[in-house]
């Protein structure tokens, strides 16, 4: 791949313009006001005043107090640049007597007086400008004006001071012609919008970036366009109010085909081979033609793609006519759209080969490079089976008339759900013969992600990005029960409960945020997209679906998608419609608005004495020391199952706690023992006193079928943060871990192991090699009997297949009994066969590492890195060879996954993750991503995901002051290019609980294990 060219700094930028004492510098200062998710309301400009030295922490979240503050401070900036100098003073001039007498009294203060005076005019010909004793003398400046408004690149006030776009006009249609030149790597565009206006006003106000515009008019009359690049606007200024009613716009344009992720860019692949593809969301649509880029906007689209002919076009829509052009071009129309939001719009002009199958009225169709026509038979045939779910469960059927799922060689994002025209990475597309079930559930999730995207986030979408979750949380949520529906032996139930581990996880800490929350700035949306917005929204839709009854939510779901479709909503929206149709005495919005108002979750604390059982809860924290005072309180549909019946769903039992405690009597007889959070449907985590600690230990060491696996599995997970957090000791762990060793299921079994591989690499990141080794001993002596019965040969359950790989990469990472012999054999046997000798898939990447560890096991993977079409297979091997224990190897690979030569730069996360897993290269990635930040910030965006993955994986393991001190330092001497990330701080509140936890644990490790 070509290397990647910057990425545009999103909507800020430093040197716009020359500062002026009296104009306001909003290009070196990111706005930093809430923007609320609703439609802006309109008021005057110089109601709306921004002045320069408001940061984030200035503010107050809520919108009025910041409005008040801003017009008293804009007003005294206002008025001191109004002020005038008065410089006036008259005198008399003094006739001096010839004579030396001695001056009188009076003479003396003339003439102190004039000496004051002559001092006083030099100092205002010193503090006037220039200007003042010219002939024309200074421009008189619109002081409002000039004290509000940013300045466009021509010099000239901008008409708007807002990131949200004015609510007065909205578009209706869009017509866009674009031709691509895949040769010089430039686009031609021109677009032509139908606006309607809804409030009389002078300026239409939209998005364009990075473009050359070479022509607008509007109503056919050539009209001047103003341009604010830190926030990517444009603007059209009218001498008189546009009144309302319908206008056309139309604007012709260039643009350099965009060489990072986003917008429309160009790929390479196969050597000489190249494409051009959209990526959007969020703010990317106006990179590749200028348009009113919010959700909210939504409208109708018409587009025209011209091509060699040698190349395919793809678009939301189906084609519906090709027309020959001069020089062999062709030029390809598609259907006029449904009314969608900008960010879900796509096109890709390609050399792509498809095939199709029918779904109702609805052509399927899956595309790849030819390389790999043989490996797209699998995503077609789920995507079909998929789709028919999605028409049956929400009953409405898909509205268009085609969906195309198209494999991108070179793309950032997992997928992204456009409407019509689903992008993904061929890694979660295509599947090769010998793939495995655990392969396909990576693709299946994928595809019945997206696929559920077409209901939620395209045909109902969330008005502004602070509701992101309504797209990504319900997309999540229904990806994981599509499949256990369709395809329920690829055990989805398993790894959902990981997610909802992984969720609890993100949301313990300070640093996290509400589900909604506010966002304003283009960083904080792309932080949008994060565990909590995808996790913890499918995770609390969950705990709905396992409250409400009689199939509610799904009637709900059904109600709100009808109400609103080719809509936008906000959360509440979706509370009212299950409220309608429940029949419970549960008001649904005011529970769940407790889950995504307040960020984190709530700790419940489970008292018992005799049959009255006291509950308690409060939010938890894993350092709570640093939290501020916190009194939220939860509706918690506390479930429980007790030992008289435990296991099948009958035995449930609910009490809504919501106040701060409450007393529940769950049975009139004594039982031995309660374990709230039945299957962990909840999104919380429970801590017993000692006796109920004590009893649900000895049950389980009794009899591990008492629980079900994934209560087992919660047990595990709960007690390991009640350990991180200070509220159980370390020796409470080890007892509940004794009764592993009897354990045969995988959810108890992978959550063990990974919770004790992140203390062992903790120890040996912090070179305590002493515990490290005593860490090996204990997961040897509790898992390795089962590891040396793990079988090597081909397996066909996933569940059987999770748990193995993750015993096998555990032995085999620790040097366990004889599991790298086994995998080195297993190795030698397949590159010997030329690959026809089969490697389990699952067991890949462990043999892998194994063989990366030689000079020539790495070598001989990364000929094979370099010249395997299996994607999944070249994914496994490049982990390998980042898990090389050579420091030059390590630098290598770092550098060629930056610079895009040999390996993909999409990738470059993944290589940082492998290598900080690894004592030898853990300091080199972190080194490396330190000296290189400015160019990995423009190869992605600030605040994305790839950019929180990167920091997470090169920082989460320290634990020593040294290391927190250097991780303060670099991400403070950021400034504007990332050191307000979220991600920054949750960053450093890991290391600060690696901390804690170590001084508190390390003499209890020394002494127990």
């Amino acid at each position: 791949n070509e290397k990647r060219a910057p990425l545009p700094r999103n909507m800020i930028e430093n040197s716009m313009f020359e500062e002026e004492p009296d104009v306001v510098d909003l290009a070196k200062e990111s706005p930093s006001y809430p923007i609320d998710s609703d439609d802006a309301v309109y008021e005057p400009r110089s109601s709306r005043l921004l002045v320069r030295g408001l940061g984030e922490n200035d503010l107050d979240e809520d919108e009025e107090d910041y409005e008040s503050s801003a017009r008293l401070l804009g007003m005294s900036f206002m008025n001191r640049s109004s002020n005038q100098r008065n410089v006036a003073s008259s005198y008399t001039r003094q006739q001096y007597s010839e004579s030396c007498l001695k001056p009188s009294t009076k003479t003396t203060v003339v003439g102190v007086l004039i000496l004051v005076l002559v001092a006083s005019m030099i100092m205002v010909i010193y503090f006037l400008p220039g200007c003042t004793f010219t002939r024309k003398g200074c421009k008189k400046s619109n002081s409002t004006m000039d004290s509000i408004y940013p300045i466009s690149t021509s010099g000239e006030p901008f008409p708007w001071t807002e990131l949200r776009l004015p609510p007065s006009v909205h578009p209706v249609h869009y017509n866009i012609s674009l031709h691509p030149n895949l040769t010089l790597m430039t686009f031609q565009g021109s677009v032509s919008i139908l606006v309607q206006v809804l409030h009389e006003t002078k300026n239409i106000v939209l998005h364009g970036s990075d473009m050359n515009i070479s022509k607008v008019t509007f109503e056919g009359k050539e009209v001047h366009v103003l341009e604010y690049k830190p926030w990517q606007q444009i603007a059209i200024k009218f001498p008189e109010d546009l009144k309302k009613g319908q206008y056309v716009l139309n604007i012709n344009y260039t643009a350099q085909l965009s060489n990072s992720y986003d917008g429309f860019y160009n790929s390479s692949y196969v050597d000489t081979n190249v494409l051009a593809a959209t990526q959007f969301e969020p703010l990317a649509a106006r990179k590749a033609f200028p348009c009113f880029d919010e959700p909210a906007f939504k409208s109708t689209f018409t587009i025209k793609l011209t091509r060699e002919r040698k190349y395919i076009s793809l678009s939301n829509m189906p084609k519906v006519k090709t027309t020959d052009l001069k020089n062999g071009l062709q030029e390809d129309e598609f259907g006029k759209s449904v009314k969608m939001s900008t960010y879900l719009v796509a096109f890709i002009v390609a050399e792509f080969i498809g095939v199709s199958n029918n779904v109702s009225k609805t052509k399927v169709s899956v595309y790849a490079v030819p390389d790999k026509k043989d490996q797209v038979q699998y995503a077609l045939d789920t995507a079909c089976k998929l789709l028919e779910f999605y028409n049956t469960f929400f009953e409405y059927d898909y509205p268009l008339s085609k969906l195309d799922l198209v494999a991108i060689p070179d793309f950032l994002a997992g997928a992204m759900e456009n409407w019509g025209l689903i992008t993904f990475r061929e890694t979660t597309l295509l599947v090769g013969s010998n793939s495995s079930s655990i392969d396909k559930q990576l693709v299946t999730s994928v595809i019945a992600h997206e696929l559920a995207h077409q209901w939620f986030g395209n045909l109902v979408t969330m008005r502004w990005w602070n509701d992101l979750w309504l797209n990504e949380g319900f997309a999540t949520y229904m990806q994981y029960m599509s499949i256990e529906t369709v395809f329920p032996e690829l055990d989805m139930d398993t790894e959902f409960l990981n997610v909802r581990f992984k969720a609890l996880t993100k949301d313990a800490l300070n640093s996290s945020h509400p589900v909604s929350t506010v966002v304003s700035t283009p960083e904080q949306v792309e932080e949008m997209f994060d565990s909590v917005s995808y996790e913890k929204g499918a995770s609390i839709l969950l705990m709905l679906n396992a409250t409400l009854t009689d199939g509610e939510f799904r009637k709900g779901v059904i109600e709100y998608l009808q109400k609103y479709n080719l809509s936008n909503t906000e959360s509440e929206d979706l509370w009212n419609s299950l409220f309608q149709v429940s029949k419970q005495n549960l008001n649904v919005s005011e529970m769940m608005n407790t889950w995504t108002v307040h960020k984190g979750f709530p700790l419940v604390i489970v008292e018992r004495k005799g049959t009255q059982v006291t509950l308690t809860q409060e939010h938890f924290l894993l350092n709570a020391e640093n939290s501020t005072d916190d009194s939220s309180l939860w509706h918690i549909p506390l479930t429980y199952v007790n030992d008289s019946c435990s296991v099948p769903s009958s035995c449930k039992q609910v009490f809504h706690l919501k106040d701060k405690t409450g007393e529940a009597c769950p049975q009139e007889y004594q039982v031995k023992w309660l374990k709230f959070n039945f299957r962990s449907d909840g999104f919380y985590i429970v801590h017993y006193d000692e006796e109920g600690w004590k009893n649900l230990i000895d049950a389980l060491k009794g009899d591990v079928t008492v629980l079900s696996c994934k209560d087992r599995a919660a047990l595990i997970n709960n007690i390991f943060a009640l350990s991180r957090s200070g509220k159980v000791s370390f020796r409470d762990v080890l007892n509940l871990m004794e009764y592993i060793r009897n354990e045969t299921q995988t959810a108890p079994l992978t959550e063990a192991l990974f919770q004790l591989g992140q203390i062992f690499r903790l120890l040996d990141k912090r070179s305590e090699f002493n515990l490290a080794s005593r860490m090996t001993s204990y997961i040897d002596d509790h898992f390795g009997s089962l590891m040396e019965s793990q079988s090597w040969d081909l397996e066909s359950s996933v569940s059987e297949m999770t748990l193995r790989s993750a015993l096998l990469e555990m032995a085999c990472s620790l040097n366990i009994r004889n599991c790298s012999t086994q995998a080195k054999h297993l190795f030698d046997q397949w590159f010997i066969s030329n690959k026809t000798f089969q490697i389990p898939s699952d067991l890949m990447r462990t043999v892998f590492k194994v063989a990366a560890q030689t000079d020539e096991g790495w070598g001989k993977l990364l000929d094979i890195y370099k010249h395997s079409i299996n994607d999944q297979e070249k994914r496994k091997t490049l982990e390998a060879l980042a898990s090389t224990q050579d420091i030059r190897k390590i630098i290598w690979i770092l550098q060629r996954s930056l610079d895009g030569s040999v390996i993909q730069t999409q990738e470059f996360p993944l290589v940082i993750n492998a290598i900080c897993k690894n004592f030898a290269g853990y300091l080199y990635a972190w080194d490396f991503v330190k000296e290189n930040w400015d160019k990995i910030t423009q190869k992605f965006p600030v605040g994305s995901f790839a950019i929180q993955s990167i920091i997470m994986s090169a920082t989460s393991q320290f634990s020593t002051k040294t290391r927190l001190t250097e991780t303060q330092n670099f991400f403070t001497s950021l400034g504007t290019n990332g050191s307000q990330m979220r991600i920054v701080q949750e960053a450093i509140e890991t290391i600060k609980l690696n901390m804690r936890w170590m001084e508190k644990n390390l003499n209890a490790l020394q002494k127990w294990l």
